[in-house]
């Protein structure tokens, strides 16, 4: 035989099968997809070959670091797509990849059966069969006595019942497992999952300023003040307390009430302007306690299973000591003057920004990574980053895998209202949670729309929303307008459409709804510019409802995951419906929303009954969590009705599929 010229280095010319359209895959393999733990990853590709054989396609997965693969045969699902599943039972990056080969023997006993159920001669056939079988025995496997019985037996047997043992699923998994990877082919790359703490997924957020807690009408809030309101916000199903920054405050250029830029003595400045003679981001706003009285209040905060979240704002006050210790590390205009804040047409004179790119960027970088450690040491480890979208991706690139590195248990939440890709991007490096624009989408059509870009695209990979319905910054239209039904509304959508959510009280439990001015997102007499006090021990309706919502969240599973929520049919466009529902189904969550403001609206909505695997014709009882009435349901379509003075929605659990 004549010699190839050719040079086949890096070519097998016996592997034949295509691997592509893996998923998930986040930007062709640069960051990780995301998971918590116990959470599922489904794995799909699509795998083919070349003429008539048959493939087998195997998902491979490890915990990064290990040498040793663990195994899950994907299942054909039709047009050439594959799937496969594991579930992470710990924290840590994981690494996952495909094989796929050609199935000789999958292939011969399609063949076999055809022709047998054709009425044709299968002698042959047979005689292949067993070169088969001997061939796996022989190639030392584990199975070799049971192999080389079977193809004794295949030879001896009458046709029908050679070709009942040739194709059962015993002689099946017996070749899987045995040598039929020949001339496998590896999926080009190997892919990773960073696998978090539950609390990523599914979490309950209140936020206050701690300097508006003191009993005193005029007094300073302290920490001893937020300690005494723990209880009140653990009794409410809250596990995550948000504090805007804690640090002392600026006074050059300090911002009066509403926003003034003229501030009056007694005037206390606003949070985010941090940084003065007292200190800088590792210290405490002397009026509100010490550094120990704040690790006695986290400390106090975990026994009721909260975690205290902290503020990470990277700009500083005109007064910051960065300003005289590092000037380098901020922009200085021709006229000797830094350059404070501006998203033109506002104005923040009180806060300068750091310049990513000045010369120093190296040393800034581990000064601000330093601040986060600083409080992790201290006991916190969730944090609410300021603007993330103002500062450089390679800057929380680093810094976010840096940190985790040491504290794998922080999470990082992007208060970033900004273009789509910039927050998605946001999210690709790093970021365990992102603010998201649910607070802006009110109609049907939006809340449909933008929960299924978020739920149903590559989006669910990597992006995880936590919905809150109002911030110090954002006090939308329909809140201003709907009153307490609005804010019912929004707090349960909030609650059961994403398993993050937070609000911002106690503005949000009172139905605090008066702008600054006619047109403005902003609040009137803003926490942001001046000290706020409150009757803490007050009740209101909508208090009521957060805390029976937050209970509902904690008692059914199907409402601590975003990923399966389901839209239905209604015939209304002012009434929206969704169904929440475990991979088991053993937990059934309906939502049925009255989306408008003043009237009480009646009508019909589907259930997808297939979906979450109920007969048809077969009556079944829902008991509305929140009001603890239940009713009897037939077949798909039934009538609800919902008066917003009463309460805006159902909130319904699926009891009993037969009664």
């Amino acid at each position: 035989m004549a010699k190839s010229n050719y040079n086949f280095k890096d070519i097998n010319g016996k592997q034949r099968v295509i691997i592509e359209n893996v998923k998930p895959v986040i930007n062709c393999g640069q960051y990780p997809a995301k998971r918590v733990v116990g959470e599922k990853v489904t794995v799909t590709a699509d795998v083919f070959t070349d003429g008539h054989d048959a493939v087998k396609a195997v998902l491979l997965w490890r915990l990064a670091g290990k040498k040793k693969w663990a195994e899950v045969s994907m299942n054909f699902i039709g047009n050439d797509k594959w799937q496969a599943f594991f579930i992470p039972d710990q924290q840590g990056k994981y690494e996952y990849t495909l094989i796929g080969w050609v199935d000789h023997f999958a292939s011969w006993q399609h063949g076999l059966k055809r022709k047998f159920e054709a009425n044709q001669d299968i002698s042959v056939e047979l005689q292949i069969g067993k070169e088969l079988l001997s061939q796996a025995a022989s190639a030392g496997s584990q199975n070799k006595p049971k192999l080389e019985t079977m193809a004794a037996t295949l030879e001896k047997a009458n046709p029908e019942e050679a070709v009942k043992m040739a194709t059962s699923q015993e002689i099946s998994q017996l070749m899987f497992n045995g040598v039929t990877k020949q001339n496998f082919v590896q999926y080009s790359k190997i892919l990773t999952l960073e696998v978090e703490r539950k609390k990523a997924l599914f979490s309950s957020w209140y936020e206050l300023f701690p300097r508006s807690t003191s009993e005193k009408p005029n007094g300073h809030g302290t920490f001893k003040d937020c300690e005494k309101l723990l209880p009140m916000i653990a009794e409410m199903g809250f596990d995550v307390l948000y504090f805007p920054p804690i640090h002392p405050i600026g006074k050059v250029n300090r911002k009066g009430k509403n926003n003034s830029t003229t501030a009056q003595e007694d005037d206390p400045g606003v949070p985010w302007a941090i940084g003065s003679s007292e200190g800088g981001h590792k210290s405490i706003h002397q009026e509100l306690g010490t550094v120990k009285d704040f690790e006695k209040l986290v400390k106090k905060a975990k026994t009721l299973g909260i975690e205290i979240a902290l503020d990470y704002a990277l700009q500083c006050a005109p007064d910051h000591p960065y300003v005289k210790e590092h000037p380098q590390w901020f922009k200085w205009r021709p006229d000797g003057s830094v350059q404070y804040a501006e998203n033109p047409p506002k104005k923040y004179q009180d806060v300068l920004p750091f310049n990513f790119e000045t010369e120093d960027w190296e040393n800034l970088w581990i000064e601000l990574k330093s601040i986060v450690e600083y409080w992790v040491e201290r006991g916190v480890n969730i944090f609410r980053v300021d603007n993330p979208h103002t500062k450089p991706f390679t800057f929380w690139e680093w810094m976010i895998k840096e940190v985790r590195k040491k504290y794998p248990e922080t999470i990082f939440l992007a208060e970033a209202f900004t273009k789509p890709r910039v927050m998605e991007r946001l999210a690709k490096l790093g970021f365990q949670q992102s603010y998201t624009y649910f607070t802006w989408r009110t109609s049907k059509h939006e809340i449909t729309e933008y929960v299924t870009e978020l739920t149903q695209t590559d989006l669910r990979e990597y992006f995880r929303p936590n919905f809150w319905p109002n911030t110090p910054d954002i006090l939308n239209d329909h809140l201003q307008k709907g009153g307490e039904p609005a804010f019912i509304r929004s707090l349960v959508m909030a609650a059961t459409l994403s398993s993050n959510y937070g609000i911002y009280g106690p503005v949000f439990d009172f139905g605090i709804n008066t702008p600054v001015a006619e047109g403005k997102e902003e609040y009137l007499n803003s926490e942001k510019y001046e000290i706020g006090h409150w009757e803490w021990s007050k009740q209101t309706r909508i208090r009521e409802i957060i805390t029976l919502i937050n209970k509902i969240r904690r008692e059914n599973e199907a409402l601590q995951t975003t990923w399966n929520v389901q839209f239905c049919d209604t015939d209304n466009q002012n009434l929206l419906c969704y169904v929440k529902s475990t991979d088991s189904f053993d937990n059934k969550i309906i939502v049925v929303v009255n989306l408008a403001y003043t009237q009480t609206l009646a009508g019909y909505v589907k259930l997808p009954l297939w979906k979450l695997n109920m007969p048809y014709d077969t009556p079944y009882q829902v008991h509305d969590l929140l009001t603890d009435e239940k009713y009897t349901w037939n077949n798909e379509w039934n009538f609800v009705e919902l008066n917003p003075f009463k309460l805006p929605v159902h909130v319904f659990r699926i009891e009993e599929e037969s009664v």
